[in-house]
């Protein structure tokens, strides 16, 4: 029997998710939205249009919202649906997703559900935090509707006076929690290192502290997709912003996220982003220093579900397109086991350990830079990244490893650059 689920941008209803009689998922925006003059589509893959989107139009999009690999599968056992049914899975968890949509059952208003927030004592976290390997984001949980993208164990909640809590039903989270991973050591004070050498050195990057529930450690991460607002009443609310990654701008299904894969580029994203960025300029910049900063850091990892576009009403009453800041930084080349070939390639290298100069030369003449742009950039970086390591704390043995091969990787591309301008010019 075909079903639907009405989707919500904010507070307005934009349209409807189906599956038909088949388990075919598509798309149409209701015309009232068409119609209306501050509409704005869901995606840039899904333009505002009468003509229903189909399975292959709309997956990249819906199905980029949901948990990926183990998390998914777990999920979907606990929840009694197929891990491959995104629609199923929109239905049980789509209350609570990244930027600003939800998915609530057809016939029912948004205002008329009821949400809210459970808030956890320091032990109720503890609990929570240990059973996400067999309940990822509690889903399953009566109330609990949340939807993170990613493979990783997290948890979305809301911060509010040292206080966390669970949110319930449609209420939007402003945090997203990590707790320690039992398979990489240190990979939440890797993470916290590579995101406070980001900010350290300029660039705008998520803001993240460390904490620990019990005997728990965790990552607690604040959500730039979301803002808190004082009400007339002075109560302070939590406000969505809408965002997408840049697999689902291009309508690129998850499980095709890396380049070897046939899909995004670094070329691709700069193509994007100069063609919907309200501030192209300082955005491709920001692209740019992204790239650099990706290598310098030896994330591999950093693949097209990494980067991502955010939309921001202004005064004027006009969206603004920009690139998020920075997330999902971690120095992968700290764990030995893991590849160092990148996810997106730079130049023609994939290999983090041959990239030098003229693969960054290459880079720049892709996306539309010079060759003394690029050197620049790169010099400049690398010597921010000299000088702010110090300052950038390590809570971990494989922090300090990060740290170290940083500083490996950012006086070696100086000594490269020197080489170039001074020397033999070798792609060292």
């Amino acid at each position: 029997m075909a079903r639907s689920l009405d989707v919500y941008l904010h507070n307005d209803e934009v349209g409807r998710l189906t599956q038909d009689d088949h388990g075919q998922m598509g798309f149409t925006y209701d015309l009232e939205w068409i119609d209306n003059p501050s509409a704005v589509p869901l995606s840039q893959s899904l333009p505002l249009r009468k003509e229903p989107f189909d399975r292959n139009e709309c997956r990249g999009f819906f199905g980029g919202l949901l948990p990926e690999e183990t998390q998914r599968e777990i999920i979907a056992k606990n929840l009694g649906v197929s891990a491959k049914n995104d629609f199923a899975l929109l239905e049980k968890i789509g209350g609570e997703c990244a930027g600003a949509v939800t998915f609530v059952p057809s016939g029912t208003s948004l205002p008329e559900l009821q949400s809210g927030y459970r808030e956890l004592t320091p032990d109720d976290l503890e609990i929570a935090l240990k059973e996400l390997p067999r309940r990822p984001l509690m889903a399953g949980e009566e109330g609990v509707r949340l939807s993170l993208a990613g493979a990783q164990n997290k948890l979305a909640v809301r911060l509010s006076d040292s206080r966390i809590s669970i949110p319930l039903g449609e209420a939007p989270s402003t945090h997203i929690l990590k707790p320690a991973s039992p398979h990489f050591d240190g990979l939440i004070e890797n993470e916290a290192f590579c995101l406070g050498l980001a900010k350290a050195v300029g660039l705008t990057a998520a803001t993240a502290t460390l904490g620990n529930a019990g005997d728990v450690p965790y990552l607690l991460i604040e959500r730039y997709d979301r803002i808190h607002v004082v009400g007339t009443d002075g109560e302070d609310s939590v406000r969505r912003l809408h965002q997408e990654d840049f697999c689902q701008a291009l309508g690129i299904p998850s499980n095709l996220k890396y380049e070897s894969e046939g899909r995004p580029s670094l070329k691709r994203c700069f193509e994007l982003l100069r063609n919907v960025s309200t501030v192209p300029v300082r955005d491709l910049l920001a692209l740019f220093d992204a790239a650099i900063l990706n290598y310098l850091i030896g994330n591999h990892d950093a693949h097209g579900k990494n980067f991502s576009l955010l939309y921001v009403r202004g005064a004027d009453g006009r969206v603004q397109t920009r690139l998020a800041p920075l997330y999902d930084l971690v120095c992968t080349h700290a764990y030995p086991d893991l590849s160092k070939k990148m996810a997106m390639k730079i130049g023609s290298e994939y290999d983090s350990r041959k990239i030098g100069p003229l693969d960054f030369d290459k880079l720049a003449h892709e996306v539309g830079f010079t060759e003394r742009f690029a050197g620049e950039r790169v010099k400049d970086l690398s010597n921010r990244i000299l000088t702010q390591l110090p300052t950038v704390e390590a809570r971990h043995s494989k922090a300090a490893r990060a740290a170290q091969l940083v500083r490996e990787a950012s006086e070696k591309m100086s000594r490269a650059y020197y080489n170039k301008i001074y020397g033999s010019g070798a792609n060292d």
